[in-house]
């Protein structure tokens, strides 16, 4: 925890300021106690640290088990506290740690895409967040972040970075004693996936472009 906030006052006091142009919108939708999964889209490498930096409590991360193998962003990932999974199966210790972090009532973070969009659009998610939220009936914070891929092109012209984060509302999973089978489990994520699109624009919505398609059978949102 100690490396996670000295990381944090780096980005915040340091590299944000280098870097970008920060904007945050709905800090107040935040909530400042208790288990919290956050949900994040991922276009760019930075976007947890973008999405951990901004948030006003502690974040640990969920990161594919490639990050920790990399010599440059391992040691990162490693300081920061992240836990590893594996992507493509159900990896049993990665859901034990998840539920973990919401036991003792700390922030997870998923990017439920499970890589990132090479076109900057939103992919189809996964099931491990819904699976995961239903487990420790936690509350999902959706965080919309955009504008991170100009980032490279921007620091060799020497320029900052025009980089905007949206905070949605936090809702829950709310189930009316259904049995949880697979195609339940996607239509979940489905609503969840598009509570994300909502707050992003809409060139970075992907397969979530079609709001008007969205349902909220499954959602309450927490005030």
């Amino acid at each position: 925890m100690f490396t996670r906030r000295l990381l944090n006052f780096i980005l915040r006091s340091i590299l944000f300021k280098l870097l970008l142009n920060l904007e945050v919108v709905g800090l107040e939708n935040v909530p400042r106690e208790g288990p919290l999964i956050l949900m994040i889209n991922h276009t760019h490498l930075t976007d947890p640290a973008i999405a951990g930096g901004v948030m006003p409590r502690e974040v640990v991360a969920m990161a594919k088990v490639e990050s920790f193998r990399d010599p440059v962003l391992g040691p990162i990932v490693r300081l920061y506290g992240a836990f590893p999974v594996r992507r493509g199966e159900i990896d049993r210790r990665a859901l034990r740690q998840a539920l973990e972090v919401l036991r003792r009532g700390e922030v997870l973070l998923m990017a439920p895409e499970g890589t990132r969009s090479e076109k900057c659009c939103l992919q189809p998610g996964h099931n491990g967040l819904t699976f995961i939220a239903l487990r420790a009936n936690a509350p999902i914070l959706p965080m919309a972040i955009s504008g991170v891929r100009d980032l490279v092109p921007n620091l060799k012209r020497l320029r900052r970075t025009d980089v905007k984060v949206v905070i949605g509302q936090p809702f829950r999973f709310q189930l009316s004693g259904e049995k949880v089978k697979r195609d339940l489990l996607r239509q979940m994520t489905e609503e969840a996936m598009y509570q994300l699109a909502a707050i992003l624009p809409p060139e970075y919505r992907g397969v979530y472009s079609d709001l008007d398609s969205a349902t909220k059978r499954f959602l309450v949102f927490d005030v």
